[in-house]
């Protein structure tokens, strides 16, 4: 029998040893795990496991994203401000005042304001008013220059030379002006209608690049204080339209327009200060109007404002710059314009603005009218005529004359709601369709009657 050297089993024999049993160990491991995965495929639950951990994995990446989204303004606030820092160490410690300060993103306020005039100053446009006047020059008549004292007072030297003036020829002239911006391409222009109000006078446009355009009426609104206009040429740069119903009082808006009618394109930011404003607004002219659900803001608009665009920051329309509170700091109105966008499909498919109407001159009946007037309500609407005599309180041949309203008659309710504090009269009117039959309800001296009335287009004014 051969001996055993203990020195050759420890160096040499034991470790093939070792090695057969890990061999051994590797080799069983390798039969469990076949079996298993054989146990797994022959009992059928191999895909419930898989979809387990499948949905495991979805719910963790899920959750990595909530997370993920919810943080972004931080985290992408913190890579940008890294990211920034390193630009600038590899511009030799040059300062970067683009992007990131203290706590604030590279999308900052400022930077918003800056691309979103960028982007839209373009579409937005002046509007000069011109008209023939009389020209006028000073003249001596030659016929005063005689002492008509004669000899009475000697010595005394009556200067009869003053001048006087007489027509000479007419001349082109400068009477107004204001904004406007393009809504397609081919050179529509929206504008407010109390700009291009005037028959009678010549209406140019000055784009962005200082480039001289005659411009056209196409259509004023005969209801809201809307006008488009065209002028010729195309691929001019216009504006998006954005949706005025989803804005909030607080949020950040800019106007842009040809200030005092001499400063073209001037920009003003603000905030949104109020939201469905009903305000009555007037003109140099004396012609009044309601204006209802109009947009307050701080942004400052001036004479001259009127038809330029209120921009979210983005650069959309949510608003057209309308009037200003005479008197006040920092009051301004814009309509929304949700209620614009009819009237400018409308003429794009038909070339007018087509809206239904009733046909009367109204005032809103309130608490104060009520008490200060002796009258039955504290809501509706009084059927009254204008300042002016041309101005009636009902059209002749409107639905209104058809269907038997007088002036004094007060308008309670249309289709049943009532028109009060929430509810306007134009703004229901506005929502209807042309030929749709409506119920009135109407206090007519001192009783209530129900009178049918059918909508008709209005006349363009």
């Amino acid at each position: 029998m051969q001996e055993l050297d203990p020195n050759k089993l420890l160096s040499s024999e034991w470790p093939d040893a070792k090695k057969n049993v890990q061999a051994t160990k590797i080799d069983i491991e390798s039969e469990s795990l076949i079996s298993l995965i054989k146990k797994s495929f022959s009992q059928n639950n191999f895909l419930p496991i898989f979809l387990t951990n499948l949905f495991s994995l979805f719910l963790i990446f899920l959750i990595g994203f909530c997370l993920v989204w919810y943080f972004r303004a931080p985290l992408f606030g913190f890579f940008a401000k890294e990211y920034l820092q390193d630009i600038q160490n590899q511009n030799g410690g040059e300062k970067i005042s683009s992007g990131i300060f203290e706590g604030q993103s590279v999308f900052s306020e400022e930077r918003l304001v800056v691309d979103a005039v960028k982007k839209t100053s373009p579409a937005v446009v002046s509007l000069v008013i011109s008209k023939e006047v009389p020209k006028y020059e000073t003249y001596i008549n030659p016929n005063n220059q005689n002492n008509p004292f004669g000899n009475l007072f000697p010595g005394f030297n009556f200067n009869f030379n003053i001048p006087q003036y007489r027509q000479n020829g007419t001349e082109i002239k400068e009477i107004g002006g204001g904004s406007g911006f393009f809504v397609s391409d081919d050179g529509l222009i929206v504008t407010n209608k109390h700009v291009v109000l005037q028959k009678d006078v010549e209406y140019t446009v000055f784009t962005n690049d200082g480039e001289k355009h005659e411009a056209k009426v196409i259509a004023r609104d005969p209801i809201l204080d809307i006008a488009l206009i065209k002028i010729e040429g195309s691929d001019f740069p216009f504006l998006s339209l954005g949706n005025s119903d989803s804005i909030e009082v607080g949020q950040s808006v800019i106007a842009i327009g040809n200030a005092l009618a001499e400063f073209r394109n001037t920009v003003s930011v603000g905030v949104v200060s109020g939201l469905a404003r009903s305000i009555t607004a007037g003109d140099s002219a004396g012609n009044i109007e309601v204006l209802d659900k109009v947009i307050q803001t701080d942004a400052a608009i001036n004479p001259g404002n009127s038809g330029g665009p209120l921009l979210d920051l983005s650069g959309k329309v949510v608003g057209v710059n309308v009037a200003v509170a005479q008197g006040s700091q920092s009051i301004g109105f814009a309509l929304p314009i949700n209620s614009i966008k009819s009237a400018i499909e409308s003429v794009k498919t038909t070339g007018k603005i087509v809206r239904p109407y009733i046909g009367v001159r109204y005032v809103v009946v309130n608490t104060d009218m009520k008490e200060k007037n002796n009258l039955a309500v504290d809501y509706g609407v009084l059927v009254k005529s204008g300042v002016s005599q041309n101005e009636l309180a009902v059209i002749p041949g409107s639905p209104a004359d058809k269907a038997g309203i007088v002036e004094n008659d007060i308008i309670l309710e249309i289709d049943g709601v009532k028109l009060d504090n929430k509810t306007s009269f134009a703004s229901i009117v506005r929502e209807k369709s042309i030929g749709q039959v409506v119920t009135l309800k109407i206090l007519h001296r001192g009783e209530e009657k129900t009178l049918s009335v059918t909508l008709e287009v209005a006349k363009d004014n």
